[in-house]
């Protein structure tokens, strides 16, 4: 997972003093280090990776600090769940198996997916200037903004400065109901130096994302969350996935979400958000199930034409060695067996989830409920807890 979560999240500790949020809990509320398994199909078995996965589920609610996990795996044989500590750090509730949380950037491939769903009907030029579509936000004074095309967009090589980096996060705590307008947050990013011309470089942007999720509205004429709907979620019965708009809720089981703001500060409560404040970029509901079905029948091919998924998995160096990025979806080098997944990371206040697949069939995604305050340690655990679960039962380093 690249480390697309820390531009909002380092700022944090200057919130550390507000007193608006809901819910500030001792610093040393208690997580239950217990862990618990489902099996869907399939009978247990008990093997090496068995004993690392539920180590690092351990250790991701005791010496991680996140109050709860969850992994849920799925391959041809079933499916499988272990979550770890607790769902809600008052009560010590468990977590359920089929709890729903925000997933953060994981909304960017269903984005993706659309834009290039999109390019296979040809209603959408990839290599065309997204100013064919949308002419009136790329003006380029001063700039090469109206030389950006789709396929850089989706890629982060437009060279647009992530919004998200001149957001004020003691605003967002003070107010975190608050609706934030998507043009408003662009038009915020637009205001800035670029960071390199189109085409010459890579960095990770929301600001790209919410301007695929306009893109897609002008050329549909519908909320681009509608489109997800009816084109993933509706297609593939992902029950338990949402697009919320200005739902400031979680409906179903799900975990309470907190965040960190310094080193050793109490831990916040905010569940409840406003996810305007992400909109395309990551704004999100949805399951580890229902996210495992989604990454399945991608890499599976069942939502693109062979073109487009082509197109999906064309990768460009991040910079950061074993991962490369394609059109929303990220390629990560399986070091524990050999070969490479397809997935993406999330983050968003409250939660961090991470996921994969492989073009084998295998699935894998977890969840822990803190972020921002998550430790470094945190984000390499939730990466071995995916890459373990995708090579379980894999001779290592095969090819």
């Amino acid at each position: 997972m690249i480390k697309y979560k820390r531009s909002l999240g380092g700022a944090l500790t200057l919130a550390v003093a507000i007193g608006a949020v809901a819910g500030a809990l001792p610093a040393g509320a208690a997580t239950a280090a217990t862990t618990a398994e489902s099996t869907a199909a399939g009978p247990a078995t008990t093997t090496s990776d068995d004993a690392q996965l539920r180590a690092l589920m351990h250790r991701l609610t005791t010496a991680d600090g996140a109050p709860g996990a969850l992994l849920q795996t799925r391959d041809r044989h079933g499916i499988r769940v272990l979550t770890s500590g607790v769902a809600d750090v008052n009560s010590n509730a468990p977590v359920a198996p089929d709890s729903r949380f925000r997933i953060g950037s994981m909304t960017k491939p269903f984005v993706a997916t659309v834009v290039l769903q999109l390019v296979g009907e040809q209603r959408v030029a990839l290599d065309a200037p997204v100013a064919r579509y949308l002419p009136d936000l790329l003006r380029g004074h001063d700039n090469d903004d109206r030389k950006i095309t789709v396929r850089q967009l989706l890629q982060h090589t437009s060279g647009l400065p992530d919004y998200l980096t001149f957001l004020s996060p003691s605003g967002i705590l003070e107010d975190p109901l608050a609706h934030h307008d998507t043009g408003d947050l662009v038009n915020l990013a637009l205001a800035q130096p670029r960071t390199f011309k189109p085409g010459e470089g890579w960095r990770y942007s929301n600001t790209n994302y919410l301007i695929a999720g306009m893109l897609i509205e002008k050329v549909t004429g519908h909320p681009y969350g509608e489109e997800i709907r009816r084109r993933i979620i509706e297609l593939l019965h992902l029950r338990q996935t949402s697009v919320p708009g200005d739902t400031t809720a979680i409906d179903g089981p799900h975990p309470r979400g907190y965040v960190r703001p310094g080193e050793g500060a109490p831990l916040m409560d905010l569940t409840a958000i406003n996810p305007s404040i992400a909109r395309a970029s990551g704004e999100m509901i949805s399951s580890a199930g229902d996210l495992n079905r989604f990454l399945g029948a991608l890499a599976g091919g069942r939502l693109l034409r062979p073109a487009q998924l082509k197109a999906m998995m064309t990768t460009h160096p991040t910079g950061d060695k074993g991962r490369e990025y394609g059109l929303g979806l990220e390629s990560k080098e399986l070091t524990p067996c050999g070969g490479v997944y397809w997935g993406h990371g999330g983050d968003i206040f409250g939660y961090q989830t991470a996921g994969g697949a492989t073009t084998h069939g295998r699935q894998a995604t977890v969840m822990a409920n803190v972020d921002p305050g998550g430790t470094d340690a945190q984000d390499d655990d939730m990466e071995a807890a995916v890459q373990t679960a995708l090579c379980e039962g894999r001779p290592s380093h095969s090819r």
